[in-house]
């Protein structure tokens, strides 16, 4: 799924838009699940690693050059040492709020400042390239559906279908397709054996969730 230089994240809150309207998850859910490709991508790109199920910095002036990815990093140094599950909804929305700022910015999304009873700010985000959208939920349901065998998808491709699985945004059954899920976590994770059980823990984190009672 070549789409230039989105990141995990960016993808992922992508995939989860409703090209017919509003966004396919709530707010809360949608956040969990920006949070959890910026959790991936950081592991993958070795920026942070598993330290006994704790999400650890590898280098205190390592930086990934992407502003989302950037800010993330900064907040896991700077706060209490956390496992990975709880990375996944700490905070989430500082991370989403940052991923939509720079979908604007690119051209993704167009923001609509707005008042709420004419009087509190509000943002509202409409989608400018439904298009290019739809034709990157199709490529990743190629990828959850096969046939072509997992050794072929690339890495950062396989990390974005798993955990849009987990989130259940792709319109799929991806209960019945539980073994072909757990098998591109496996290629997300097929640098080195540690990396494979980060993307096990986030995916199953994001899974349990966006199981949870929405909040009120």
């Amino acid at each position: 799924m070549p789409h230039g230089p989105l990141s995990l994240p960016a993808r992922l809150c992508l995939l989860a838009w409703d090209t017919g309207g509003p966004t396919a998850t709530g707010t809360a859910r949608l956040s969990d699940l920006v949070r959890a490709g910026a959790l991936t991508e950081l592991a993958q790109r070795g920026l942070l690693t598993d330290e006994d199920g704790i999400a650890t910095p590898v280098d205190l002036d390592a930086a990934a050059g992407d502003a989302v990815l950037d800010g993330l990093l900064e907040l896991v140094r700077e706060s209490f040492p956390h496992p990975w599950r709880t990375w996944v909804t700490l905070r989430a929305r500082v991370t989403l709020d940052a991923v939509r700022e720079q979908l604007v910015a690119e051209g993704w999304l167009r923001a609509e400042r707005k008042r709420v009873l004419g009087v509190f700010p509000s943002v509202e985000y409409a989608l400018e390239r439904a298009a290019v959208v739809d034709a990157l939920r199709a490529e990743a349901r190629q990828v959850l559906q096969g046939p072509s065998p997992v050794a072929e998808v690339a890495e950062r491709d396989a990390a974005v279908v798993a955990l849009a699985a987990a989130a259940d945004v792709l319109g799929q059954d991806h209960v019945a397709r539980a073994r072909r899920v757990e098998e591109l976590t496996g290629r997300a994770g097929a640098a080195s054996p540690g990396l494979v059980t980060v993307v096990r823990e986030v995916r199953t984190a994001l899974s349990a969730a966006m199981a949870a009672p929405a909040s009120p």
